[in-house]
């Protein structure tokens, strides 16, 4: 696979409740802009997803923003991006920030971050994509889904292909390089009647 160079991260509104989170969210837009990754995002200002999207702009980076007019009105858009798109519905601007990049990455985050990147999860089981789709641990935090994960291939609803090409760990030298050389020739491979085992 080329070098990712449009890279769209799913994470949190909120901060969460430790240090931690938005320290390591500063870091990943740091490293974004370093390595010359334009981000696509969901436009906030706040949480997390302000603290990506300033990092990666401080760093002289590109940043898109995908946003539906509803927030826009709420006044949780960025003011300050690279290009602001703003879209009418959530399922319009999902398609649209998916359209805008060539990888996926979840730092930690909530319902929405969860929704977004299983979205892109089953695209790629269903051969819709085959770009990246990661997770970055801070603190443990996906700890649980990557057992989760594990369980969900036991039982035979996940076949061992598609979860190994999911990528869980604490390192960004590890995820981007991870996605630099990503074969996702397991991850569409649909659960079929016969096996579910890759």
């Amino acid at each position: 696979m080329a070098k990712v160079t449009s890279l769209c991260v799913y994470c949190g509104s909120s901060p969460g409740n430790h240090p931690e989170y938005t320290e390591q969210a500063n870091a990943f837009g740091a490293e974004m802009a370093r390595r010359d990754i334009a981000l696509v995002y969901g436009g906030g200002k706040v949480g997390l997803m302000g603290t990506v999207a300033d990092a990666v702009l401080a760093g002289g980076g590109k940043v898109i923003g995908v946003i539906p007019r509803q927030l826009v009105e709420l006044e949780v858009a960025h003011p300050g991006l690279s290009e602001l798109q703003v879209v009418e519905t959530m399922h319009q601007r999902k398609t649209r920030m998916y359209e805008l990049s060539g990888a996926f990455v979840a730092l930690p985050g909530g319902f929405g971050t969860m929704d977004e990147m299983f979205e892109m999860l089953t695209w790629a089981q269903l051969g819709l994509h085959r770009y990246p789709c990661a997770f970055l641990d801070v603190r443990g935090y996906y700890d649980g889904l990557r057992t989760m994960m594990d369980h969900m291939v036991d039982e035979g609803f996940v076949k061992t292909g598609q979860r190994d090409s999911l990528w869980f760990g604490d390192s960004r030298t590890a995820l981007f390089d991870w996605m630099d050389s990503y074969d996702g020739g397991n991850a569409s491979r649909v659960i079929g009647p016969s096996s579910v085992k890759a």
